[in-house]
Parts: C-alpha cells; sequence; structure tokens
C-alpha cells in the first residue's frame, strides 16, 4: 500500500453513477467516493445510497433501505416495488449518462441495471463479487455482457473471472485497511463502561428485522444457557438503529428469567472488539469478527422455504468468510435445525474457556487479515479511474 495520495486525473465534471443495495455497500461506496473525488475533484456523484454515502455529496434518487431485503420469499414479497426503483434509477441514467456506473453488491438488482447502461455505451463496473465460484456458476455468462470491470475483494474470486476472461482487479477489502492488527480489548471495554476483568460476549443477531425475529430469541437463550454456567459473563447487543434496538429490547423483555443484556446503539464494531467471543449471524460481520481476531461463532436460519430452496442450490462447505477465505473450518457454522440454544451456548464456552484456541485464531486471523489488506479503496479508485480514461480517450 503507497502513503502518496494520487494526482488528480481531471478537472472536467465527471458524473459517476453508483447503486449500492446494503448497509456494507454503502460504506464501500463512501470511501470509494473519497479516493475518487481526488482524482476528479469536481464529480458528482449520483445514484442509490445509504448515509455513508450522502456524508461524502452523494445524490440517492431513493432511500437505500428500501433495497435491503433478505431471502427469496421475502424478495417475491417487494419484487414490484424493486422493478419500479430500478426502472427509475435506470431511466434517470439513460436521460443523463454518467461516464461510468457502478453496482456494489447486491447482484440481483444491480447487474440487471448494468447491463442496460452497458448496451446504451455507458462503461460499466460490479465492486464485490457474486459468490459465482460457490452457486449458480451459469451467471458468470450474465456477468460477462454487464460489467466492462469486476473489482474483487478476494483473492481467489479474481483468479475465477480471469479463468473466464472478465476483466477483473483484486483490490483486497477496506476493512483490512481500516481495522488495526491487533484490537484495542481493553479500550473498547473502557469506552463501553464494561467490566475489564469479566470476560465479554459479543451478540450479533443481524442488522435486519427478519434476521433479529428468526435469531433473536435462540441468541438470548443460547446467552442465557452460557451465563448459568458463567454468572460474571458480560452479555453485550450493538443495534443499527432505534427501531432495532427496540426489537431487541422486546425480545428480552419476553423471555421467562430475567438476562442482564447491555444494549448499545451502533457501536457495533466496538463491541465486538470489547468482546472475548461473538455469537453472530453469517455475513460480512464474520469477516470483521475476524479481522479483529476475535473467536467467533456462527449461526443461521432462513424461514423454511428459502431454506428449501437454497440448500439445493448452494454447493460450497462454508458460509462464513473466515472458512471460505481460508478454505477450512477455523469457527463453527450451526445452521437451522444445528443452531439450537444448547449448541450454541457449548460452542461458545468452548472459545471461553480455551486459551490455546484462541492463540491459534489470532495467528491464522492475523495472516488472512494481511492477505486483504491491500488498499482497497484507492485500488479500486484507480482502476475505474483507468476505465474512464480509456473510453474517454476513445
Amino acid at each position: 500500500m503507497s502513503g502518496v495520495a494520487p494526482e488528480p486525473v481531471s478537472s472536467r465534471k465527471v458524473v459517476i453513477g453508483i447503486v449500492a443495495g446494503e448497509a456494507s455497500g454503502d460504506i464501500l461506496g463512501a470511501g470509494l467516493i473519497r479516493s475518487l473525488r481526488v482524482r476528479y475533484p469536481n464529480a458528482r456523484f449520483a445514484g442509490i445510497g445509504g448515509d455513508e454515502m450522502k456524508s461524502v455529496g452523494f445524490q440517492s434518487l431513493v432511500p437505500m433501505e428500501r433495497l435491503s431485503v433478505m431471502g427469496l420469499v421475502e424478495v417475491l414479497g417487494r419484487i414490484r416495488e424493486l422493478f419500479d426503483i430500478r426502472h427509475r434509477v435506470l431511466d434517470y441514467f439513460l436521460t443523463t449518462p454518467p461516464d461510468v456506473v457502478i453496482g456494489i453488491d447486491s447482484p440481483d438488482f444491480t447487474l440487471g441495471l448494468e447491463r442496460r447502461c452497458r448496451d446504451a455505451g455507458i462503461p460499466t463496473v460490479h465492486y464485490v463479487s457474486p459468490s459465482v465460484w460457490a452457486w449458480r456458476q451459469k451467471r458468470i455468462f450474465k456477468i460477462a455482457r454487464s460489467v466492462d470491470l469486476m473489482l474483487t475483494l478476494f483473492p481467489f474470486e479474481a483468479r475465477f473471472y480471469e479463468e473466464h476472461q472478465v476483466p477483473v482487479a483484486f483490490v483486497g477489502h477496506p476493512l483490512a485497511d481500516r481495522i488495526a492488527m491487533t484490537p484495542d480489548t481493553p479500550g473498547a471495554r473502557s469506552a463501553l463502561d464494561l467490566q475489564q476483568n469479566a470476560p465479554v460476549l459479543a451478540i450479533l443477531p443481524g442488522s435486519r428485522h427478519g434476521e433479529i425475529e428468526r435469531l433473536g430469541t435462540l441468541f438470548l437463550e443460547a446467552a442465557r444457557w452460557i451465563q448459568t454456567r458463567r454468572p460474571d459473563l458480560q452479555l453485550v447487543i450493538p443495534c443499527i438503529n432505534r427501531a432495532r434496538q427496540k426489537q431487541v429490547s422486546d425480545l428480552v423483555d419476553a423471555l421467562d428469567v430475567k438476562l442482564p443484556v447491555t444494549l448499545v446503539l451502533g457501536r457495533s464494531r466496538e463491541v465486538m472488539a470489547a468482546a472475548d467471543v461473538i455469537l453472530l449471524a453469517s455475513g460480512t460481520a464474520t469477516l470483521e469478527a475476524m479481522l479483529l481476531k476475535k473467536p467467533m461463532v456462527v449461526g443461521y436460519k432462513l424461514t423454511a422455504m428459502s431454506h428449501a430452496i437454497l440448500s439445493r442450490m448452494v454447493k460450497i462447505p462454508h458460509i462464513a468468510l473466515p472458512n471460505l477465505l481460508a478454505q477450512k473450518p477455523l469457527v463453527p457454522e450451526l445452521l437451522q435445525d444445528d443452531a439450537t440454544p444448547e449448541s450454541l451456548g457449548a460452542a461458545v464456552l468452548e472459545r471461553l474457556e480455551n486459551s490455546d484456541e484462541r492463540e491459534r485464531l489470532f495467528l491464522a486471523f492475523s495472516d488472512l487479515h494481511l492477505q486483504l489488506r491491500q488498499g482497497a479503496d484507492e485500488r479500486a479508485a484507480a482502476a475505474i479511474s483507468a476505465l474512464i480514461e480509456e473510453r474517454t480517450r476513445g
């Protein structure tokens, strides 16, 4: 990674379209905008994004939250609205063509949009590869028709695209750049007013209403199972917003036995940094926990119908990102019927009490952290800038 800032590429008013549909994409988009603005100081950014992107001058045509849907069945219930949003954004891009359109993750929404823009002569980039290497590999042909450049967060993804002759750049993961190699656990505990000498379990049942509905009580019952064996355990749950905080609070109040839990508004990374072990849903949070070098237990449940459909389509041995990156089971994954309060609790307790395992994981997670620490915002901006300038010269 270079510490030298790039020189501006152009003073002209470049217009860059970006569409992000999730909180993780919003963070990626904000970092990308900052790096692109160094190259194009007069650039204008518009499309769909969240609060992070808007804080750096992005114009969002519709609220990003309208795209945040999880599970096949849940998507079907909102399909008309999603099509209407895509049509509105596409019409905006085709009416006032930007210099490039960048779709960040959310491939079911963004790839179709990217293809229509590319067919209209607008260069397109997709940032964060779909898991085509894991399931529905024939999607690679749709991707090849939709994008001029794929930006991947993980090195094994780039190799897959190279094998299929799709232009690709491995940029690393921005979180790996932003998170220190050694977490400040005492500092995080102090900031959260937690006891320094009592163990901490961070509980992250997800950021969406549906995830918390499916996993919240399960994770709380697992925490109660553990606390009967470790009464000194401090339980902390970060909540992405006040609505999710109220939802979690109601689940805590509904338990048969009172459970002392500290609810924190936002600050999920700080809560994870304070923890000895993390109990969490699958997703980007598992990567963040890995970068913080924290032992974790992954639990997840889909609706019965969504699971029945997806179980026939997914052909990979792991779902947690640390396991996928290492290509071996570094952290336990307890899914569907295997995710019980007892099984989750036992897995957490084992990691609380096994110091050798914690040390082994710290070393393994440190190696993976270094692989992903590539200066992602700058590498992504450089690749996009090269595409814009190539098309401008053409």
